[in-house]
């Protein structure tokens, strides 16, 4: 949970970047590339983490953040996945800053009942960190490179 707001903020600028990394390591051609028929895409699993973001934002938290419409089809390019989640995560971050540490323990109603607008911004990142951790492992299934996120990835350590 969150308490002090600069410490969100530090923590979702590298989230989102890593995030924004592993977005534009995929192509047009593998977004429907899923494990197996009938799991997550990686276009559909990135669409998910820009919709997620904003609707978390917007009706959990209370940031007055853009969100797709929860109808809004998984767009066929990865410029305009990317284009659609940097606008939303930088209004997360524009919007948290005006968070004060009395904001932080204001409860709001979760996904799993009352909770403070503190530990939703620490849900935001956990659930980035999820899915971003599954695209990975489905980049390089795809064939693609992997960014490195957190550390150096089997493709840096290669070209030693």
């Amino acid at each position: 949970m969150y308490r002090v707001v600069e410490d969100f903020l530090q923590d979702w600028h590298a989230n989102a970047g890593g995030t924004l990394s592993v977005f534009k390591a995929m192509t047009n051609d593998k977004l429907d590339f899923s494990i197996t028929e009938g799991h997550n895409s990686l276009g559909w699993l990135a669409w998910h983490l820009t919709g997620a973001a904003g609707s978390i934002a917007k009706h959990v938290i209370g940031l007055d953040v853009p969100c797709p419409k929860r109808d809004e089809p998984v767009p066929l390019s990865v410029v305009e996945i990317t284009h659609r989640y940097e606008i939303i995560a930088n209004a997360i971050l524009k919007e948290a800053e005006k968070l004060t540490p009395e904001d932080l323990l204001t409860e709001v109603n979760g996904f799993t009942g009352p909770t403070t607008k503190g530990k939703m911004l620490f849900n935001l990142i956990e659930h980035q960190t999820h899915h971003r951790g599954q695209m990975t492992v489905l980049l390089r299934q795809a064939g693609l490179n992997v960014p490195p996120v957190l550390g150096p990835t089997k493709e840096m350590s290669q070209q030693r």
